[in-house]
């Protein structure tokens, strides 16, 4: 298993259920959680067999921005 962390603008758990169908879709249920308390708001992403780019392309499907950390 690979972990990814990416800085997000995901502020919140408003933003966080908008985010969720389309990264459910890209990495699965379960498989990611962000850390709104963090001040960079940390996406953490557990996978196997995707990479940074299709993570990022699902925040930003969803209308957020998300960067390497």
């Amino acid at each position: 298993m690979k972990t990814i962390e990416l800085k997000t603008n995901i502020m919140c758990g408003s933003c966080v259920a908008k985010v969720t169908p389309a990264l459910n879709e890209a990495v699965g249920e379960k498989n990611w959680k962000v850390d709104t308390q963090n001040p960079k708001k940390i996406l953490t992403v557990t996978t196997g067999n995707i990479d940074e780019s299709e993570v990022i392309k699902a925040v930003e499907k969803a209308g957020y921005k998300a960067e390497l950390v």
